[in-house]
C-alpha cells in the first residue's frame, strides 16, 4: 500500500440527495443521509469516516432533498483541518445546467463538474452515503492504479437468490467486469463460491479523464435515465474500462477477523434488521473498533443511568446499547438501541426496538419490534408493535416485517 506522501491527488464525492422514501417516516423531515443509527452516529458518517479514515479528506457532498439536518450535521461534526488542505463541504444543487434538480446520480455528477474542474484530481472517489460498513479505500485505489481500469466499483459477496435486489456484476478476466446487469432475475453464481453473486456496493473510483468522458456521454444521450449504476458503469463496461473491487480483499485495520460487514438500509426492516445486528452478543458489525473509527459529534450529556424505583426494583438490561442521557428507571431493556435523552418508566418493557432521541416511554408501557424517532411521547400502560390493527388505526406505520415505526414528535394518540 502507497505511503501517504506518495498517493495520488483524489477528490472523494458522496452522493446525499436520496429521498429515501422507502424509510419514511424516519425522511419525512430529514434526508436518508442524515437518519440517525446507531444511538449517536448519522448514515453519512459511516462513509465519511471511511474516507477519512484512509487519508482521502477533500470531500464534497451533493445534497438535495430536505438537507437542512443534514447541512447542519456536516457543519458542527465535519469540521478538518482547512490549512493542511482538508475539508469535507456540502454542496446543495445549484442548477449550473439549467433551472432543474438532479435526475440521476450521474447527472448529480455532470452539474457539479466546476468541483472537479477546481480541484484538479488524478482520481476521483464517488460513495454513495447511506450504506453501514467499513472499508479502507485506499486498498481499492491501489487496485484501480494497477489494473489500469477506468472505473472500478466495489462489489460484496450477497447470495444468489437476492440478485435482484443489486446491480449484479460479472467478472472476466482478472478484475475486468464483462457484464453489468441491473437487478436481473436471474444470475450465475461465481466460480469459486456458486452461492452468491457480485453486488454493486455503490462505491466507485474513477479515473479522472474517464469520469469527465463518460459524464459528456451520458448528458448527451436522451434516452439515458442519467445513473451512475445504470447508464454510465455498462457502457464503460461495453468500452472494456471496468473493474470490480471484491470486498473480500479489504481489510480493515482492527478487524480480526475481518468481518466484511455492509448492509443497504434503505428499508424500515433493513434499517432495524441493522440495528439488532449491532446489540448481538457477537456482533457481526463491531462499532468499537478504535482503530477505524466511526466519528460523529455527541451530544454533551451525562452518562447512562439504570436506578431501582419502588416496586419495580432495578429492571433488567441484556443486549442494549444505552447512549449518554438515557435514564432507566426500573425498566427492562433487551436487544434495543436506545439513543441519547431517551427515558424509560417503572415497569416498562422495550424490546426489539431502536428509540431515537429524547423519545419517552411510560410507566407500565411495552413496546416490541419498534422504531420511535426523535422526541416521541408514549403513554404509560400503552403498548406499540402488540396489536398491530391497534398501531394502524392510530397512524403508525407498520412493516412488512411487523416492524412498527412513529416519526419525528408524532402524537400516539388513540385507536380510531
Amino acid at each position: 500500500m502507497r505511503e501517504a506522501a506518495t498517493r495520488p491527488h483524489t477528490l472523494s464525492v458522496v452522493l446525499a440527495g436520496g429521498e429515501g422514501k422507502r424509510l419514511m417516516p424516519l425522511t419525512a423531515d430529514r434526508a436518508k443521509p442524515a437518519v440517525p443509527f446507531g444511538g449517536q452516529y448519522r448514515l453519512i458518517d459511516f462513509a465519511l469516516s471511511n474516507l477519512a479514515n484512509g487519508g482521502y479528506r477533500r470531500i464534497v457532498v451533493l445534497t438535495q432533498y430536505k438537507s437542512h439536518s443534514l447541512d447542519v450535521h456536516l457543519a458542527r461534526t465535519w469540521r478538518l483541518a482547512s490549512f493542511l488542505g482538508n475539508y469535507v463541504t456540502s454542496v446543495p444543487a445549484q442548477m449550473r445546467k439549467g433551472p432543474r434538480w438532479f435526475s440521476g446520480s450521474a447527472d448529480a455528477l455532470y452539474q457539479n463538474l466546476n468541483l472537479i474542474d477546481d480541484e484538479r484530481p488524478a482520481y476521483v472517489f464517488v460513495f454513495g452515503a447511506d450504506h453501514v460498513y467499513r472499508i479502507d479505500p485506499r486498498q481499492m485505489l491501489d487496485q484501480h492504479i494497477e489494473s489500469g481500469a477506468g472505473v472500478t466499483v466495489a462489489a460484496v459477496r450477497v447470495p444468489v437468490e437476492q440478485a435482484d435486489q443489486f446491480g449484479v456484476i460479472e467478472r472476466g478476466t482478472g478484475t475486468a467486469i464483462s457484464a453489468f446487469r441491473e437487478k436481473p432475475q436471474t444470475a450465475e453464481g461465481l466460480s469459486d463460491d456458486p452461492t452468491k453473486v457480485l453486488a454493486s456496493m455503490g462505491n466507485y473510483v474513477f479515473s479522472t479523464e474517464v469520469l469527465l468522458e463518460a459524464l459528456h456521454a451520458d448528458a448527451a444521450d436522451p434516452d439515458s435515465r442519467h445513473d451512475i449504476g445504470g447508464n454510465l458503469i455498462p457502457s464503460l463496461v461495453s468500452g472494456g474500462l471496468a473493474h470490480v473491487y471484491d470486498f473480500l480483499d479489504n481489510q480493515v485495520p482492527g478487524e480480526e477477523p475481518p468481518s466484511h460487514y455492509w448492509r443497504d438500509v434503505g428499508t424500515l426492516d433493513a434499517y432495524h434488521e441493522a440495528h439488532l445486528d449491532l446489540v448481538a452478543p457477537l456482533p457481526e458489525f463491531d462499532l468499537y473498533n478504535n482503530r477505524w473509527p466511526i466519528h460523529t459529534v455527541v451530544r454533551t450529556m451525562p452518562p447512562p443511568k439504570i436506578v431501582a424505583i419502588g416496586k419495580y426494583g432495578a429492571g433488567h438490561v441484556a443486549d442494549a446499547m444505552l447512549s449518554n442521557g438515557v435514564i432507566l428507571s426500573g425498566a427492562t431493556v433487551h436487544r434495543s438501541v436506545l439513543s441519547p435523552g431517551v427515558r424509560v418508566g417503572g415497569g416498562a418493557t422495550v424490546e426489539d426496538s431502536i428509540l431515537l432521541d429524547d423519545v419517552t416511554v411510560g410507566e407500565g408501557a411495552i413496546i416490541r419490534r419498534a422504531v420511535l424517532d426523535k422526541g416521541v411521547t408514549i403513554p404509560a400502560g400503552a403498548t406499540v408493535g402488540i396489536d398491530h390493527e391497534a398501531d394502524v388505526a392510530r397512524g403508525l406505520t407498520l412493516t412488512p416485517g411487523g416492524v412498527v415505526a412513529l416519526g419525528k414528535h408524532q402524537p400516539f394518540g388513540p385507536a380510531e
